[in-house]
């Protein structure tokens, strides 16, 4: 079958064997181009696994299903406690970063991964119920009520996911974005742009010294600001304003459980309820042995690329 590889920072197509054995074996329909894939290739990581880990396809029966991407070992301390996503195993556990990914035509995975999908929810859009399930990881943690006032500091997919989650919910979401795009997808999924004054919660998505120091200056005393960026270069603390306010800073690392319900199936019944993200976050598809293409548009915000969308 075909699935995509990087060697050194060189995207291509490659030939490998199909997978068998133990598991349940998953045709693909959708492999979205996550950011933390642009940084690992952009770094160096010796990736020797096939890439993609926002996923869904079909079953051999032809049911929709998406993944969750994970397999934790199960039996470590944090497995036991229910915080599998904190898993010793770590970075080996995660489909396309220590195991084979889903940019592929198949994909076999533990059957823990499987997540059926609600009858309206496709296996062309359902990649993104990876990238919603972080957001509703992170969200999960914060103290908001419907009176909460909510600033996004970033909006890539995973700030626009964090949207997504909260429109209608709260008070007031009010995103913080860059590009033209992203800022029409921010209002699409019921925000305002450009946060003044003070926030209950904030945010953020975009992962560096700059937007951590904003988001800082945008929470009132007391305040929480949710990390769901991943920090690849390092991070300055903006101490003066987290000292002085006396903010709760609260970091979020992919996703598991709330309660007996999975992140996973929380995102599912999003996109259940919402048909439009995938419009909204999709803005390019390509089909596999397009993508070298499809990681050069992802990797140009500014051009307007949200969700990059490979095709097997």
């Amino acid at each position: 079958m075909r699935a995509v590889r990087c060697c050194g920072k060189e995207i291509h197509v490659a030939d490998v064997p199909t997978p068998d054995g133990e598991g349940v074996l998953v045709n693909v329909h959708s492999a979205g181009i996550c950011s933390s894939d642009l940084h690992m290739i952009e770094a160096g990581f010796q990736l020797t696994f096939t890439l993609g880990h926002e996923i869904a396809g079909t079953l051999s029966d032809g049911r929709a299903v998406a993944l969750e991407p994970i397999a934790p070992c199960g039996h470590c301390d944090l497995c036991i406690e229910g915080r599998y996503s904190l898993c010793r195993l770590g970075a080996g556990m995660v489909h396309g970063v220590g195991r084979d990914g889903g940019m592929a035509e198949k994909i076999l995975v533990p059957e823990r991964c499987i997540v059926p999908l609600p009858a309206n929810v496709s296996a062309s859009d359902a990649c993104l119920v990876e990238p919603l399930a972080v957001a509703a990881h992170g969200i999960s943690m914060l103290p908001l009520s419907p009176a909460s006032r909510v600033a996004v500091v970033g909006a890539g997919p995973v700030g626009l996911a964090a949207v997504a989650m909260l429109a209608g919910s709260v008070a007031a979401v009010t995103v913080a974005a860059r590009h033209d795009g992203q800022k029409e997808a921010a209002q699409r999924l019921g925000a305002e742009l450009d946060p003044q004054g003070e926030y209950d919660v904030v945010v953020e998505c975009a992962g560096n010294s700059a937007a951590l120091a904003q988001a800082a200056r945008l929470c009132k005393p007391g305040a929480t600001i949710l990390l769901l960026a991943t920090y690849w270069g390092g991070v300055e603390l903006p101490g003066f304003d987290v000292s002085l306010k006396a903010l709760k800073i609260f970091a979020s690392s992919m996703y598991d459980r709330q309660g007996l319900v999975r992140d996973v199936e929380v995102a599912a019944q999003l996109m259940a309820r919402r048909p439009e993200l995938a419009d909204v976050f999709i803005t390019h598809r390509l089909p596999l042995e397009a993508a070298a293409e499809a990681f050069d548009i992802a990797a140009d915000r500014a051009a307007g690329a949200i969700k990059v969308v490979l095709e097997p």
